[in-house]
């Protein structure tokens, strides 16, 4: 059997060859720090994939994790910790991001970590004595409300999913600190790298991510409808209140039409860019999700999938009629993050009268490719205080949330007028 040494050496190695880590004192502390020594419980066979392993579930609900190890490192390289800083981390999950960050910011930096749960406190708190990690400070409380008593931070940093960027985040962060965070932005997750200005952010980085959402009292608005007798199958709306979940659920049972786009694509520009165009002028804008062992079983147009865990379509839903892009019919989908990206012609699968919403979709995609394919490559993201004015210029949208105002450019890249979404 392959020991813990080996497996440990033989991911990090796979990380820097597929240039998932470029900093070599990120490399320096992903070496240095065992991540099963924060997952006890795991084979060691599973500690070593480049995967997200969940570590408490609710409700048959994952509500934490242990981070996907190439985004951690792409976090920690947006987070750029020098050593002195003092840094706070909401979500400390098992503790092993904290105990990286230690690595970074020496002895001589402070890092606090808190998270929403009391096991999750506790566990962490271990798994970092286990590792012999004393410079962290380990806390319980809403991570919305921030930790005012160590602030202000040279960074701060969130490893789960935010809706909105909470006030206490802004107010204690320094200026020309850094915020990283997995933001929802349209209708995917970016992980953005803030710099605050005064009293404004700008990103300074964008790439995609997935993290679960936060929890607590400054979670995001309700999106999830559940279609059918089981939870396992949800579409995600702007307005779940104004689905019906029955009519919904018919409507993807009935026969559904296929229709070829014309636009060759790979995953990730699909996640990273079409999502994003389409959630950007599209009210309807919806996400279509199967989880489970029977996701691969549930009327979920093939686009995104791991097989016996999840499934999932991104599209357009309306009264009496819904659309969502996919894969070929038939055509495999690749699963895995080291599954090597293929391209693929792009469909849409319509559901209901008319084919309208389906008709809509291919449109939108010979669109996106005929303005350059705008992703997250070149986006800059500023975020303005809700109470601050802004007025979208040419080639800029504007996305409204609770506390923030996000405006959203492709700085020198032609843009026509620009728009208003929530």
């Amino acid at each position: 059997m392959v020991g813990a040494f080996a497996l440990h050496r033989a991911l990090i190695d796979a990380l820097v060859r597929r240039n998932a880590i470029k900093d070599s004192r990120v490399e320096a502390a992903f070496r240095a720090i065992p991540r099963h020594l924060f997952l006890p419980d795991v084979p060691l066979a599973e500690v070593y994939r480049n995967e997200a392993i969940p570590t408490k579930i609710v409700d048959g609900e994952a509500v934490s994790s242990s981070s996907q190890p190439e985004i951690m490192a792409t976090m920690l390289e947006q987070l750029a910790l020098e050593p002195g800083q003092r840094v706070l981390e909401i979500g400390a999950g098992t503790g092993y991001n904290a105990a990286l960050m230690t690595h970074l910011v020496a002895d001589t930096g402070t890092l606090i970590s808190m998270d929403v749960d009391t096991d999750l406190v506790d566990g962490a708190r271990a798994h970092l004595a286990a590792a012999g990690i004393e410079h962290v400070r380990v806390v319980l409380g809403d991570g919305g409300l921030g930790c005012p008593d160590g602030a202000p931070y040279d960074r701060i940093i969130l490893t789960v999913g935010a809706w909105d960027i909470a006030p206490a985040w802004l107010e204690q962060l320094r200026p020309g600190g850094r915020l990283v965070l997995p933001l929802t932005v349209g209708g995917s997750q970016k992980s953005v790298a803030f710099v605050r200005i005064a009293d404004h952010l700008v990103s300074a980085s964008v790439t995609d991510c997935a993290f679960m959402s936060l929890r607590g009292a400054f979670a995001g608005p309700p999106t999830r409808v559940v279609l059918g007798d089981t939870p396992d199958l949800r579409l995600h709306v702007r307005d779940p209140a104004a689905v019906d979940a029955a009519a919904a659920y018919d409507l993807l049972k009935s026969a559904a039409t296929d229709l070829p786009t014309g636009v060759h694509v790979i995953g990730g520009e699909l996640y990273g860019g079409l999502v994003l165009w389409i959630a950007l002028r599209e009210p309807g804008f919806c996400w279509l999700e199967a989880i489970g062992p029977q996701a691969d079983a549930r009327p979920v147009p093939p686009l995104f999938a791991l097989a016996g865990k999840y499934r999932s379509a991104a599209g357009v839903f309306g009264a009496g009629s819904a659309g969502f892009y996919m894969r070929p019919p038939g055509d495999r989908i690749p699963g895995g993050p080291e599954a090597e990206p293929r391209p693929f012609e792009l469909y849409v699968r319509g559901f209901g009268e008319g084919a309208e919403t389906a008709r809509r979709l291919c449109e939108h995609a010979e669109a996106w490719d005929a303005a350059g394919r705008r992703g997250t490559a070149g986006l800059r993201i500023r975020a303005l205080p809700i109470a601050t004015g802004h007025v979208p210029a040419a080639g800029e949208h504007v996305i409204e949330k609770r506390w923030t105002r996000l405006v959203l450019d492709w700085p020198g890249q032609a843009g026509r007028g620009g728009s208003r979404s929530t």
